[in-house]
């Protein structure tokens, strides 16, 4: 009886078509993501630094990636990027009419998990706070979703930041997931790629806290601005929110390019095993065409 009901269930519920399933799952993906990692973060700030520290955030941000590509890797390709869907359509590894589909699911997933960290954090938010929510000061909680520019960096330098950090995470990725290269073993590519995160936390997050991935910094960039920090959360550090978003495009890109020209151009690839039939014709040739050939000797000589 039960198996029956599991699969009349499954039948009245299951979604029919594949793009629905892949947005649901690009969407949970990057729920997951946000949860862990700016939940770390909140951890972190509103603990004052008692219960984290920037490797703690390393961390989370590396196992939530690594967990929302086992969540949707297997529907989607866990993305949870749209730097990183991008350079799959530029790769021809995603139709470019699903891209939008995939970006809008990022972003609302980015969004509902920012909403899940403030929800579960609310009274240590107040309590951190005494209720007035800033970018900036002491009490200052907005980069807890979103990143912001450190002192010393420039327009120009958070663009390249971006570009170069969004670069490597997409060249590593490509790197794994390629058939004709090492690759990953099946079911270990999403710890891989959670290592990047890892690799890219402890090298590259001086200058804003690498974001390197436009949904995961607007969507709860914009659940910020609605839930009560508001406008400042754009006009900060001279209108930096756009940095984030525009940077990691340009640098999936490129990463994309790069990988394909340097690397996946050039990989050998194996003709296709030719049935017997064909290779007896060819041995057949073979032989008329050096019988050919002895008599032709054979003249020549006499």
């Amino acid at each position: 009886m039960e198996i029956q009901h599991k699969r009349s269930m499954r039948q009245h519920c299951a979604l029919k078509h594949g793009i629905l399933k892949e947005f649901l799952a690009e969407f949970l993906g990057t729920f997951v993501l946000v949860l862990f990692g700016c939940g770390s973060v909140a951890q972190t700030v509103l603990s004052r630094n008692s219960l984290g520290e920037p490797l703690t955030v390393h961390i989370g941000f590396s196992v939530g990636l690594m967990m929302a590509a086992y969540v949707a890797g297997g529907v989607s390709g866990g993305h949870v990027n749209p730097a990183v869907s991008l350079a799959m359509v530029i790769l021809g590894k995603l139709k470019i009419w699903k891209f939008p589909f995939y970006v809008i699911a990022q972003f609302l997933g980015a969004f509902a998990g920012a909403a899940a960290v403030f929800g579960l954090y609310y009274d240590a938010f107040m309590d951190f706070t005494s209720g007035i929510l800033s970018v900036t000061g002491i009490n200052a909680t907005g980069h807890i979703f979103a990143s912001y520019p450190a002192r010393h960096l420039s327009v120009l330098g958070g663009f390249i930041d971006q570009v170069v950090g969004t670069g490597m995470l997409v060249l590593c990725i490509l790197a794994i997931i390629d058939g004709g290269n090492i690759g990953a073993p099946k079911g270990v590519e999403p710890l891989a790629i959670g290592l990047i995160i890892m690799a890219i936390g402890v090298s590259m997050g001086l200058n804003c806290g690498y974001p390197l991935n436009p949904a995961r910094d607007l969507g709860p960039r914009l659940f910020t601005a609605v839930a009560g920090w508001g406008m400042e959360v754009f006009s900060t550090a001279d209108y930096w929110w756009w940095i984030p978003v525009a940077g990691p495009m340009v640098g999936g890109v490129v990463a994309a390019v790069i990988y394909y020209l340097l690397i996946e151009l050039h990989h050998h690839h194996d003709e296709p095993e030719k049935p017997p039939e064909e290779e007896e014709e060819e041995e057949d040739e073979e032989d008329e065409d050096s019988s050919l050939k002895d008599k032709y000797e054979m003249i020549t000589m006499s």
